[in-house]
């Protein structure tokens, strides 16, 4: 399978505080992986190197074939790479619909690219509420509009952090059921999340980080032959 994202010796800091050292994973076309461990070991700052947003020190991120970690983050974006991100900064003061058209961009010369009936047949709950305010939405009615928000760059990698933090139950399940809909159609995705449980049944690899580094990477099936890791660096 073709390589994505390469990432390799990664090493970022936030001033004098080191916080990643040498991070190093990678993503195949159509793949869903996982970047997993507890609170403050490095995923967000893993995130916002890819994203350009924290440059790294050193180290390199290969994306679509091309070094970029030394590029912008407008210029990632446009390479393809969109971000759910923690908290789902929607637009507050945006409907439903400005605050997908304001993102719109078919940048993937998709046959078939993401548009507003798209993601509304993704999330149709979105559909019935497209007039509403982004502060007018429930905390799950705004991750999935982040989620399609995002959708309409048509990314080549989809990066979802903390994808169901604070959601009830069910519609955690409506966000899982979301993201293996993408799988299907060949939507590549990496996953931030502490249900591990449930991302087994949804990812194809996982990375496990501790104070910024790797500590374990396998497969879903050599993961859940591995009880011991989950209790060591995710606490479950």
């Amino acid at each position: 399978m073709t390589a994505l994202l390469e990432v390799e010796q990664l090493q970022t800091s936030y001033g004098s505080s080191q916080v990643l050292f040498g991070m190093h994973m990678q993503i195949g076309a159509g793949e869903v992986a996982t970047l997993l461990g507890r609170n403050g070991m490095g995923k967000t700052t893993t995130v916002r190197s890819l994203l350009g947003i924290t440059p790294a020190s050193s180290g390199s991120i290969r994306f679509r074939g091309e070094r970029i970690e030394r590029l912008a983050a407008d210029r990632i974006a446009r390479m393809g790479m969109a971000v759910v991100p923690e908290g789902r900064q929607i637009f507050a003061n945006l409907t439903v619909q400005e605050n997908l058209l304001a993102f719109a961009a078919n940048r993937n010369a998709s046959e078939n690219p993401w548009s507003l009936e798209r993601v509304y047949t993704l999330f149709p709950r979105l559909a019935e509420r497209s007039g509403n305010l982004g502060n007018r939405l429930s905390g799950g009615e705004q991750q999935m509009l982040a989620v399609g928000r995002a959708l309409m760059t048509n990314p080549h990698l989809l990066i979802l952090d903390e994808a169901t933090e604070g959601l009830a139950p069910l519609i955690r399940e409506e966000i899982w059921s979301c993201l293996a809909a993408l799988r299907a159609q060949g939507q590549t995705i990496l996953v931030i999340d502490k249900y591990v449980k449930r991302l087994m049944g949804l990812a194809d690899r996982h990375t496990i980080i501790e104070r910024g580094q790797v500590v374990w990477q396998g497969p879903s099936a050599q993961l859940q032959d591995q009880p011991e890791v989950w209790q060591r660096y995710i606490g479950i």
